[in-house]
């Protein structure tokens, strides 16, 4: 028996008659915090580095799989080798540039190909149908661009996406600060930024994540500075904190000394 076939038959038995009463009460509802969670946990483990913690968290992930496949068994709707065979299916047919005569030679094209094969295979959606609500919206609007860019609907130069922001944020300065009117520019604004990110090759789920780290980094510096001369940052003055802030910018040029370890995994572990 391979070591998957065994983790499928443990949690076969978890959810058995004699398995754990938390494990036979959940269902697909009450398991998709976890999934969600155990999925930015394994995001962290790849981000740190550390070999064991990925290989911990991965099988953390693999363990919802399984749980949900067993569960849908339970119901007589799939089970796990459904599942392993449909990825595999999957697989197959969207690398046809590997396993068949098909030609991509870069990941670029690899990437058109993939959208080319995934809009063939669900013909009767609409192009976005496919695009989770779900998503954290920078995410989803990733998705939603690159998928209307596959079509052609794109700008022809950076230039032209740089030109649409500066519209955008004319009409942002031009509504009532605070209003419906102001959170949909603001949302204008934050699409097409989204769109000056993918026209450079940028992720920009990644580029805020690291701005986000980037910012706690010096945070944490400045908070550092004013427990040494014992005071509260919350009691500074707005001056105080920008010549903190400028300071800890200062600390992390090269050369300048090593950041204090944040420790942990942070408090924005995914979705």
């Amino acid at each position: 028996m391979s070591g998957f076939e065994r983790l499928v038959q443990l949690i076969a038995v978890l959810r058995g008659p004699d398995g754990c009463p938390w494990d036979r009460a959940q269902d697909h509802m009450s398991l998709r915090r976890h999934m969600l969670e155990e999925a930015y946990e394994a995001v962290a483990a790849i981000e740190s580095g550390d070999d064991d913690e990925l290989e911990d968290e991965l099988g953390d992930v693999l363990l919802q799989i399984v749980l949900h496949a067993q569960i849908a068994a339970e119901e007589g709707r799939f089970t796990i080798d459904d599942v392993v065979s449909r990825i595999t299916g999957k697989i197959l047919r969207r690398h046809p540039h590997v396993f068949e005569d098909a030609i991509a030679t870069t990941p670029a094209e690899v990437h058109e190909r993939w959208d080319e094969i995934k809009r063939g295979e669900k013909e009767s959606e609409g192009l976005l149908d496919g695009v989770p609500c779900s998503l954290p919206a920078l995410m989803r609007a990733q998705k939603i661009s690159r998928r209307v860019v596959g079509v052609g609907f794109e700008w022809e130069t950076l230039e032209d996406v740089w030109e649409k922001l500066h519209e955008e944020i004319d009409e942002l300065k031009s509504v009532e600060p605070g209003s419906a009117e102001a959170a949909d520019e603001i949302g204008d604004v934050l699409f097409t930024m989204v769109n000056i990110a993918r026209k450079q090759g940028i992720d920009a789920e990644e580029a805020l994540r690291g701005t986000c780290d980037k910012f706690s980094r010096r945070w944490r510096l400045m908070e550092a500075e004013a427990a040494r001369t014992g005071r509260l940052i919350s009691e500074m003055g707005i001056d105080v904190l920008e010549r903190l802030w400028q300071e800890a910018k200062r600390e992390e040029l090269p050369g300048a000394g090593q950041l204090p370890d944040e420790g942990g995994e942070g408090e924005d572990e995914p979705l």
